[in-house]
């Protein structure tokens, strides 16, 4: 019977109470942090980050620049400037000025070298290729956007020497709520450990 009440409180955010939120996010971000300078520091590459202005994204880019400051305080290796740091924003059918402006105003913030691909031409050639129309907005309409951007991502990652941080969080990566050879893919997912209540 699934009519049944609740006969006991459910907390709306578990990972992070209350009374305990700044102490949590302080040590969920020095943990980020060192696990992403312990993988950067042994392979010596830059990284190449999608920011799509929303919380994820801004959250592994921010871990991300925490890190390549680190590392340079470590050595002064130039190497580390944030401007090794890659931020791709790959505007597609369902973006708005607002996500847009919110993802190069963090890009340019954070002092990286920011890029813009737009992926609606390519997902309308891929549309034509294998015979879907666009005017159907199901999961296929959606998932090819996905993979366009991890496919782009991919390859400025070969095309620069880095490795892709992923951006995807625990929750995501839990419930399946990411794109199968798409958005759960990386080389590094620094939010892979992160529920979205915490995120």
């Amino acid at each position: 019977d699934y009519s049944m009440e609740l006969i006991r409180h459910v907390e709306s955010h578990p990972f992070a109470p209350a009374d305990k939120i700044e102490d949590i996010c302080r040590e969920a971000l020095a943990i980020q942090t060192d696990a992403l300078c312990g993988r950067l520091s042994k392979i010596g590459s830059k990284a190449i980050l999608g920011i799509s202005g929303g919380l994820d994204s801004t959250l592994a880019l921010i871990v991300t620049a925490l890190a390549f400051d680190r590392l340079s305080m470590n050595g002064s290796v130039p190497q580390w400037s944030r401007k090794n740091i890659i931020g791709v924003t790959m505007p597609g059918f369902g973006t708005t000025s607002r996500t847009r402006g919110n993802a190069w105003d963090l890009m340019e913030a954070l002092g990286i070298t920011c890029r813009e691909i737009p992926i609606g031409a390519a997902v309308q050639q891929h549309f034509k290729d294998i015979g879907h129309d666009p005017a159907i907005q199901d999961a296929t309409y959606e998932n090819s956007q996905a993979r366009e951007r991890t496919q782009i991502l991919m390859d400025v990652a070969n095309q620069t020497g880095g490795i892709v941080v992923g951006t995807g969080d625990l929750s995501e990566l839990a419930l399946g709520w990411a794109t199968y050879n798409g958005d759960h893919m990386s080389m590094y997912g620094v939010n892979a450990g992160i529920p979205k209540t915490l995120v």
